[in-house]
């Protein structure tokens, strides 16, 4: 065979070999994807990394439907311009109702009826509005919760509670810093005024120049040293994931601290044995015989109705998806953590029947409302003596804000 034939002949294997691969890898792509799905969300960093790895990959793997994840811990901003834009994300996974409820006003909300069972859910979860259910919950979490060592005792807590400098203060956030302060005013509402008076101001119903609101600012600033300029200054740049932590850590001796259930699964709680008692134990003036929780949870939307977002959200409201942390689900086996104590009772106040629970009342609010309390928390905290003033600028905000914009409960026993 000369030299340029054997030349042509391998050229020619060559062309085969590059189209045999080329229709290969068209075959393996479309087998290996059979369309995406676009998500928003806020959780970054470990939390994004956790919610790839165990909810999505496994997802994608079930019904090769690629995930497009973007995490944002500006995500109200990223949502606003995108909608915008007329490029809204498939699915968003929100921290709260109260943003929800003004895209379902709007009608960008898609309803979800049909893709989970609703008796697995207390319809304070998934409430249904005008048009149906509009979102569902992936994670919950439980509020109302003072943290202290193992060792101390309920009645022992409640004495120290009284001094400022016994609690670990941490409101920075980034772009929402200054939810740590409102989830303060809100549980001191809670048990000083009960769920009644709570729910009407959380809806809307009740001015903000109430005298039993500025009562649970006035308590809040009495217990953690309002107006304390060391203590603000390092209050208001403390990280809220971490304030016992770091080189400089913003909480060293303190023995208290008022936050959610996530911190259990920190460094510091965990080496202290950390436990917790009802937040009513220890707040000056609460009502000892009502019992009302405060809690949160990350919810799931769909703003484009199509197969694969369908999917998506069938697979966030399996039983099976537990991997987030504690769950609204019912349906979950009461076994499917890890059996301690601690995480055993807050799973069951979180899903028990006959429990009240109440909506965080800055993420049930509208969002301009929302971030003003934000606001007036941080600068309650550096001059208390402008109160009034901070409750009428508030007040003006909700008048600005008519009936559809607030949900119609924020309340509920399940």
């Amino acid at each position: 065979m000369s030299g340029r034939r054997r030349r042509y002949v391998i050229v020619g294997l060559c062309l085969v070999l590059l189209a045999t691969c080329v229709v290969a890898g068209v075959e393996w792509w479309t087998g290996r994807w059979k369309g995406s799905v676009t998500v928003l969300g806020n959780w970054t960093g470990g939390d994004e990394e956790r919610f790839r790895r165990d909810v999505l990959e496994p997802f994608e793997r079930e019904h090769r439907i690629r995930v497009v994840y973007q995490g944002s811990s500006a995500e109200s901003q990223v949502l606003a311009a995108d909608v915008a834009s007329g490029t809204p994300p498939d699915v968003v996974i929100m921290p709260g109702p109260g943003e929800l409820a003004a895209y379902a006003a709007q009608g960008r909300l898609k309803p979800l009826d049909g893709l989970f069972d609703p008796d697995h859910y207390d319809p304070g979860w998934a409430p249904g509005l005008k048009g149906g259910v509009h979102w569902i919950p992936v994670k919950a979490d439980l509020k109302s919760m003072v943290w202290h060592p193992g060792a101390l005792t309920e009645a022992e807590a409640a004495r120290i509670a009284r001094d400022p400098g016994e609690w670990c203060l941490a409101l920075e956030s980034g772009a929402t810093s200054g939810w740590p302060g409102t989830d303060w005013v809100e549980d001191v509402l809670l048990q000083q005024a009960g769920w009644e008076t709570y729910q009407k101001w959380a809806t809307g119903r009740l001015p903000w120049t109430d005298p039993a609101v500025s009562r649970a600012w006035t308590t809040w600033g009495d217990l953690v040293g309002a107006g304390d300029r060391r203590r603000v200054e390092r209050a208001l740049l403390a990280p809220y994931q971490d304030p016992w932590g770091g080189e400089r850590p913003a909480c060293a001796r303190e023995r208290l601290e008022h936050q959610a259930a996530f911190v259990r699964s920190g460094a510091h709680w965990t080496a202290v044995r950390g436990r917790y008692v009802h937040a009513k134990a220890v707040i000056p003036g609460a009502r000892r015989d009502l019992t009302a929780w405060e809690v949160s949870g990350d919810l799931a939307a769909m703003l484009h109705d199509t197969p694969e977002a369908r999917a998506l959200i069938r697979h966030l409201a399996d039983p099976g998806t537990t991997q987030l942390g504690f769950t609204a689900n019912r349906a979950v086996p009461a076994g499917a953590y890890d059996g301690d104590p601690t995480t055993e009772r807050i799973d069951a106040t979180l899903r028990g029947r006959g429990t009240m629970r109440c909506w965080d009342a800055s993420d049930a609010m509208p969002p301009a409302m929302r971030d003003a309390f934000h606001q007036a928390a941080l600068r309650f905290l550096v001059d208390p003596g402008e109160l009034p003033a901070r409750l009428a600028v508030l007040e003006e905000v909700r008048e600005r804000h008519g009936r559809a914009e607030w949900l119609p409960s924020a309340c509920g026993s399940g």
